[in-house]
């Protein structure tokens, strides 16, 4: 089954101070099973890396890498992102106090009806009272 993938799990990925074991088993899970993404997630994975080379975290050639493995996985970006931003997505930011990026993750998983993989405490304390199925550490 896939999963929606966010921002964290997907970083923890390619940053060398961050490779929680959870996060690295996700990665075989979305190879082999795919993942659905918000339509802002290349948006924010684009901008993530650039900061983490500006700070010193990795060079460019290391975030290069990462971009072109990313774009070889079976990562779906899902098209009714946007339709949903000012509707229910905001709806669940306001509930949960979250930013509206990190409820397009939360409303897409709620839709789908699919497992949320995330690292961020905020997001999984959502999920869970959602009843939404959480994965990553």
């Amino acid at each position: 089954m896939e999963l929606v993938l966010d921002n964290s799990i997907t970083m923890a990925w390619f940053m060398p101070d961050e490779r929680p074991k959870r996060a690295m088993g996700l990665l075989d899970r979305v190879v082999h099973e795919g993942a659905v993404v918000p339509a802002l997630w290349p948006i924010e994975i684009g901008n993530t890396l650039t900061i983490a080379v500006r700070r010193g975290r990795i060079s460019s050639a290391e975030r290069n890498v990462a971009l072109e493995r990313l774009s070889g996985l079976p990562i779906e970006v899902d098209s009714q992102t946007h339709a949903q931003a000012w509707g229910d997505t905001l709806h669940l930011a306001e509930r949960f106090r979250l930013t509206l990026y990190d409820a397009c993750y939360l409303e897409l998983a709620q839709r789908r009806a699919l497992p949320l993989a995330t690292l961020d405490r905020d997001l999984r304390a959502a999920g869970k009272k959602l009843g939404l199925d959480m994965l990553g550490v």
